[in-house]
């Protein structure tokens, strides 16, 4: 019961919740504060481009790699919408690192927020990961091998390296099911475990506010 105890606390179960624009700022913020609205903002950005190429990408072996042309020569502003989706995913994986090392700089991990620290901390394993999966989708030769080299460190894990390698390849090498799982998981599965982790992080930070700087 300590552990439930402990969660139910951290997480402000509990406690009523103010209006969303209801909320104490301490003095001292500067715009390192800031990055992690520039996170969320850019996720918002992969998310809706992501949806609109999806339209037009085929997540086929064949079809692949000539979707991809596709998209750059015949949809209108195809090549656009690409790189926005390429770019974003930049800008959220370089916001969330600023984001981590400010946290831990200003110690704002420590109790009682120590909770949303490890929620931001697999927010962040869960965004490298759906950058990787992306990787494979244009299915061509610097993407395929690429990722040969990525699940390769994933199959050199002791004792559950091969099972592990066999469940995110689908096979015993890279092909056509691996690009299938990728493109599941990185349209579906991690956008949504994304989005819940967000909810618990943002859920927190109302509760909790915002940590003062030291």
């Amino acid at each position: 019961m300590n552990l439930i105890d402990w969660f139910l606390d951290r997480f402000r179960l509990k406690s009523t919740h103010r209006g969303i624009f209801d909320r104490d700022i301490p003095e001292g913020i500067n715009y390192f504060y800031c990055f992690g609205g520039i996170a969320f903002t850019a996720f918002l950005i992969c998310l809706v481009s992501g949806l609109f190429l999806s339209f037009h990408y085929i997540p086929s072996e064949k079809e692949a790699y000539q979707s991809i042309l596709r998209i750059h020569e015949e949809v209108f502003l195809g090549k656009l919408l690409r790189g926005i989706h390429k770019w974003s995913a930049n800008v959220l994986i370089v916001s969330i690192i600023i984001h981590s090392i400010r946290v831990f700089v200003t110690k704002s991990y420590r109790p009682p927020r120590e909770l949303n620290w490890i929620v931001g901390l697999i927010t962040f394993v869960i965004v490298m990961l759906e950058g990787f999966t992306g990787y494979l989708l244009p299915w061509d030769q610097k993407a395929y091998w690429a990722t040969v080299v990525g699940t390769n460190i994933a199959g050199s894990i002791p004792i559950v390296g091969k099972t592990l390698l066999l469940i995110v390849r689908g096979d015993y090498e890279v092909s056509g099911a691996t690009l299938s799982r990728f493109y599941s998981l990185h349209v579906l599965w991690f956008p949504g475990i994304i989005i819940l982790l967000l909810w618990a992080h943002f859920h927190m930070i109302k509760k909790l506010g915002i940590s003062k700087p030291l």
